[in-house]
C-alpha cells in the first residue's frame, strides 16, 4: 500500500527513524481537512512503542479532520545544516504514516499527558502542576505507526 522510496540510497534504517522521533522536537501533521483540502499543523509530540501522542484542545479543525478521516501522516526534520559554501542543506527527515485518534481510556490519557509534559517541560514538577492544572481541557491524541520511511537529504 506505501510506495517504496524512489531514492532508496538516502534512506534512513528503522531504528534511526526511530530515535529521530524520540528526540526531535515538534512535527508537522498532515490530515483530510476541510472540503478535500489537506490541512497541517506543527504539534509538539512523544513517540512511545510504534505510536506518537499529541495534546489537543477539545475542539477545532483538526479534531474535526481526524474524526472525518483518521488517516494521516506526520513529518520532522532534523539536523538541518548548510553546507560549506552556503548554497545547499543537509538534513534527515521522518515521515510516519498511520491512523490518528483520539485517546479514550482515561489512565492512557493521562500516562501520555505526563510522558508529553517530560519530554518539554524543565521539571517533573512543572508537568505534575501544569496536569493538575490544565488536563481536564485537553485530549490526547495517538497516531498508530503503520508505515515508517525516512531519508538523509542533501539539497542543491
Amino acid at each position: 500500500m506505501f510506495r517504496k522510496m524512489r531514492r532508496f540510497k538516502q534512506a534512513l534504517d528503522k531504528e534511526r527513524c526511530i530515535d529521530i522521533l524520540k528526540t526531535a522536537p515538534r512535527g508537522i501533521l498532515a490530515v483530510n481537512g476541510d472540503g478535500g483540502y489537506p490541512y497541517t499543523v506543527p504539534l509538539d509530540f512523544v513517540y512511545d512503542d510504534n505510536k506518537l501522542y499529541f495534546h489537543s484542545a477539545v475542539e477545532g479543525h483538526k479534531l474535526d479532520a481526524i474524526r472525518r478521516d483518521g488517516k494521516a501522516s506526520f513529518c520532522v526534520l532534523e539536523q538541518l545544516e548548510q553546507s560549506e559554501d552556503g548554497w545547499s542543506y543537509f538534513f534527515d527527515s521522518v515521515v510516519a504514516f498511520g491512523t490518528v485518534g483520539v485517546v479514550e481510556d482515561e489512565a492512557e490519557r493521562m500516562d501520555k499527558l505526563r510522558l508529553l509534559g517530560l519530554k518539554y517541560f524543565p521539571t517533573a514538577d512543572m508537568v505534575d502542576s501544569d496536569i493538575a492544572k490544565n488536563a481536564h481541557r485537553a485530549l490526547v491524541l495517538c497516531l498508530t505507526v503503520e508505515h515508517l520511511s525516512g531519508k538523509h537529504v542533501h539539497e542543491r
